[in-house]
């Protein structure tokens, strides 16, 4: 249950960023009071927060359970959806530096979850 619960956060996290660059795409973003203030009221930059909420009760929840020496290690696994996320959504450019640096990700993954 509690690696459903990680997976789950981990979607909402990188579901999050991906309205985060959607709603930053459709604005010109200014660090200013007016532009974070038209960032905050952004409704895909909302929607991001409000899904960072949600993925931080869950997150609290895992806390209270797990070892966070491997729970935290496996949300590296945000790097390699994010990643994809780029390529299909935003169509970037997937590298082969890009390619093994997704790998090893995975294997580290691979290796905290092995007892």
């Amino acid at each position: 249950m509690n690696y459903l619960l990680l997976f789950i956060n981990i979607i909402m996290l990188v579901s999050g960023q991906v309205l985060w660059k959607i709603g930053v795409s459709k604005m010109h973003f200014e660090l200013s009071p007016k532009g974070i203030i038209g960032a905050i009221l952004n409704p895909y930059i909302l929607g991001g927060g409000i899904l960072y909420v949600f993925a931080t009760v869950i997150w609290l929840y895992l806390l209270s359970r797990t070892e966070l020496s491997k729970i935290y290690p496996l949300q590296s696994l945000c790097y390699i959806f994010g990643a994809i996320a780029g390529v299909i959504l935003f169509k970037e450019c997937f590298t082969l530096n890009k390619a093994f640096g997704l790998i090893f990700i995975l294997a580290g993954a691979g290796l905290i979850v092995l007892k």
